[in-house]
């Protein structure tokens, strides 16, 4: 037994240096966000707009407080043109610690989505960023825009600060955390995440027609 001690030792090491070396290139590969059919399908509560059945589907996670998001808020207009009934749009709220209005106007949007107006405050908010963000009293602003809106003054204030309305913006900011979503804008195509240099006209429209082949090639 001794005698083959050392070539035991020396297997042992060996064992245990390639595992060492597995774990190491697990931990240098970039990470790819990808959402699943389960976390698909864990928060019921989104915005949506476009065709239920679109063969692509685009997911924003934004924050209504940050400049990029504003910039994808007008590419993603074009894009729903270029595309109609193929392309559907989800946005998801996350808000971000960095931009101390960015939840208060997720609130906002969230409480004239009550009134059936929550897209026209997301483009609202978005057009108007540069004006309530440098603003001390902002929900004096959002109670504004929704005159603006048109909407029930008082029911809006009442909502923005309801139970309900935090929780649809928890929800979606719970869920980007569980795919692993850090900065905004964060976009997904058909469930998988765009890379962040990838968020312009031309790259958003090459991962749609990629997206769009996709479903048309006879499944394998």
């Amino acid at each position: 037994m001794k005698r083959y001690l050392p070539f035991i030792i020396v297997g042992v090491v060996a064992l245990i240096t390639l595992g060492t070396g597995a774990l190491l290139y697990r931990a240098k590969r970039p990470a790819v966000l990808t959402i699943t059919n389960n976390s698909a399908t864990s928060t019921p509560a989104m915005q949506a707009r476009g065709d239920a059945n679109a063969p692509v589907t685009l997911e924003e996670f934004g924050d209504f407080q940050c400049p990029p998001c504003a910039a994808v808020s007008g590419y993603i207009h074009q894009l729903e043109k270029d595309y109609g009934a193929r392309l559907r749009i989800i946005f998801r709220h996350f808000p971000l610690a960095m931009h101390p209005h960015a939840r208060n106007a997720a609130l906002a949007a969230e409480a004239a989505g009550m009134q059936g107006r929550f897209w026209e405050m997301h483009d609202l908010l978005y057009k108007e960023q540069p004006v309530w963000s440098k603003t001390a009293d902002v929900t004096s602003v959002f109670d504004s825009y929704a005159g603006l809106l048109g909407l029930d003054l008082e029911r809006f204030k009442k909502d923005t600060a309801s139970p309900e309305t935090k929780a649809r913006v928890d929800s979606d900011q719970k869920r980007g955390t569980s795919l692993g979503v850090t900065s905004t804008p964060t976009i997904f195509i058909n469930n998988r995440s765009l890379p962040f240099t990838s968020v312009n006209p031309a790259g958003l429209h090459t991962a749609i027609d990629e997206a769009l082949k996709e479903k048309s090639s006879p499944s394998k």
